[in-house]
């Protein structure tokens, strides 16, 4: 299962176990940005991690919202 290996790689570099599947796809974000995931690699572990229940904080989306209504002025 991908989300195995991804825990397990989480393990390596932070040290620790991750508290949840948000966690997590925090962590596959922040790889993809940083070019430690290809595309296809992150959709991958998207997709499994949404399965999952991940899912990114309503507060995230919210700002985004309100910033793509500023800029739209």
């Amino acid at each position: 299962m991908l989300v195995e290996g991804l825990i397990h790689h989480f393990q390596l570099v932070k040290k620790r176990t991750p508290l949840n599947v948000n966690e997590l796809l925090d962590y596959i974000q922040k790889s993809y940005i940083y070019g430690e995931l290809s595309i296809v690699e992150y959709k991958k572990h998207f997709f499994e991690l949404n399965k999952l229940g991940a899912e990114k904080p309503i507060s995230f989306f919210e700002n985004i919202r309100s910033l793509d209504f500023e800029n739209a002025n």
